[in-house]
This record gives structure tokens, sequence and C-alpha cells, in this order.
């Protein structure tokens, strides 16, 4: 898989990739003007809606309707030595109607564990970057 990523005006910087458009910007504090998500919380999106795909599969699966359930997700920060802010948890929450089956319960959770993006963060892959004349 490939990308195009395209920088635009001020902070605005897009993704470009199987006929789809991703803008993120930056907040005013940082030099942008808000007007779409950062690249971070972009990411972070992705780790809650990966789980939710997974969900919605597995209940697809079984016939049972996902259209009530959602999830919620908190993210905690700490400082770390050098003062700077880090992401420390994130932890979903699974909400589901009180008709769903309580025996798939545990179900749901280690299907959300099944996450692509949740997987990559815990299995990092190398990076390489350089730069070339176009």
């Amino acid at each position: 898989m490939e990308m195009l990523i395209r920088l635009g005006t001020g902070m605005k910087v897009t993704a470009e990739f199987d006929n789809f458009s991703i803008v993120t910007d930056q907040p005013p504090s940082s030099g942008g003007d808000g007007s779409a998500p950062t690249p971070f919380q972009l990411f972070l999106a992705s780790l809650g809606t990966c789980a939710g795909v997974y969900i919605a599969s597995f209940c697809q699966q079984r016939g049972i309707s996902s259209e009530r359930i959602t999830i919620h997700q908190k993210m905690e920060h700490t400082e770390g030595e050098d003062g700077k802010k880090r992401l420390a948890r994130v932890s979903l929450e699974i909400r589901v109607p009180e008709d769903f089956p309580q025996k798939y319960h545990n179900a749901l959770i280690k299907t959300a564990e099944l996450c692509a993006v949740k997987k990559a963060v815990m299995d990092p892959p190398e990076f390489s970057i350089s730069t070339v004349v176009a």
C-alpha cells in the first residue's frame, strides 16, 4: 500500500490513497486554523474505529444488530522525565444495550483486542525516512 501525502496551505496536510483524501490540520495554538482533526487525533480515532469494525463483524456473523453498540474511548497522558506529555493509556469501554446477549460480553473484549491498529502499536514497525529530489 502506498499513500501520497500533500502539504497544503498553513498547517494542512492531506493523505491520498485508494480514491480517498484525508485532510488534517493543527489547532490555532499550533499555527493551524483548526479546520480538520490533527494527525494524532486521527491515529487515536483509528484505534477505536478499528475495534468497532471487529465488533461489527462479530455481531454480523451471529446475526446480532450492532447499531446500538458504542465504544467510549479515553486517553490518559503522563509527563515524561523530559517534561513532554506522552500517551500512557488508552481505554475502550464497549457499551451494549440491555438486550445484548450476556454470553458474548467477554467475546466482544477478545474481538476488540484483535484490532490491527492496536497490534501495530504493540509491535511497532521499523521506520525509514529519506529525502529525494523530485
